[in-house]
């Protein structure tokens, strides 16, 4: 059965009573599998997969790769967060006191329902158990260590929300996802964009790697990710499949300096942060050298 034959259905999980339950939404309420209800405003939310691991695409949409100024893309390449880095619809998102750079990345992750090695294309569609907006939280303050794994980027304690719950019976090729900073969208891109579709990432990478039930494959962002502040509300829209909020706390900075330490200012960081407004601003700094150096040139002559 594809992940794609309808009608559509959602499934959630919440911690209830102590305990984590999957639930169904019905209106304004949460309905266990027993039929006791739960008012969803009320509801602590998981995140709605269990994975034991989060594959992650690096470039893929067009606008981001143009935003970049990188050559066109051959093959994918991938990274990977932690188990730990999950989290879930409403939880906060923590940046340190010593940082500034904690940027939202919108995706769509796509979650396993079945073990997949070697799995081709057309098949993919029917290993799937559904799909979920997801955020790819990114702490840039780290990004000149760790030999381009971005392990402390990307894998800190809950920076992969996902959520709020789990669909299927949608064709997520034909969704747009959105981000939103506080109501205002400031990423926006069809899924029609991506370089690789999600059915060539998972049978890239099920080549090699088994996946298992509940993984998660991240899929990309579109142009435009930027810093958040504290006190932002971050939402990931996925048009068709549900819509994902945040809030972005601050936590005390790690107690021990030990290893590396947060940055700020370097040419790499500040690249990959502000991405196409360090670009205009360098493109202004080079065309201000360029109409002073005639200038410069003729009251040299003088």
């Amino acid at each position: 059965m594809s992940v794609f034959d309808g009608p559509r259905r959602e499934v959630r999980r919440i911690l209830h009573q102590g305990a984590p339950v999957w639930v169904s939404l019905d209106g304004d309420e949460l309905v266990l599998g027993d039929g006791r209800r739960v008012r969803e405003a009320d509801a602590a939310y998981l995140a709605p997969c269990e994975p034991t691991k989060i594959l992650c695409i690096h470039l893929n949409y067009e606008s981001r790769r143009i935003e970049f100024r990188a050559e066109p893309l051959v093959t994918p390449t991938y990274f990977q967060k932690p188990v730990t880095a999950l989290n879930a619809h409403r939880g906060a998102l923590c940046r340190p006191a010593n940082c500034q750079y904690l940027n939202y990345e919108g995706e769509v992750a796509a979650v396993v329902g079945r073990p997949m090695r070697n799995v081709g294309r057309d098949d993919v569609w029917d290993h799937l158990a559904g799909f979920a907006p997801a955020n790819d939280v990114g702490l840039h303050d780290f990004r000149e260590t760790d030999a381009g794994s971005m392990l402390r980027v990307k894998g800190q304690d809950g920076y992969c929300p996902i959520g709020p719950g789990l669909v299927s019976g949608v064709d997520v090729r034909e969704s747009t996802l959105r981000t939103y900073i506080n109501g205002e969208v400031v990423q926006e891109g069809a899924l029609t964009e991506m370089t690789f579709p999600i059915d060539y990432i998972l049978a890239d990478l099920c080549r090699h790697i088994t996946l298992l039930p509940g993984d998660v494959i991240l899929t990309g962002t579109p142009a435009n990710s930027r810093p958040m502040q504290l006190g932002d509300v971050v939402e990931v829209e996925v048009t068709g499949i549900g819509r994902l909020s945040n809030t972005v706390a601050e936590c005390p900075a790690p107690t021990h300096a030990v290893g590396h330490q947060a940055q700020h200012d370097t040419e790499g960081i500040l690249r990959v942060a502000l991405g196409g407004d360090w670009w205009a601003a360098r493109d202004a700094e080079n065309a201000a050298a360029a109409a002073a150096a005639p200038a410069d040139a003729l009251s040299t002559s003088s």
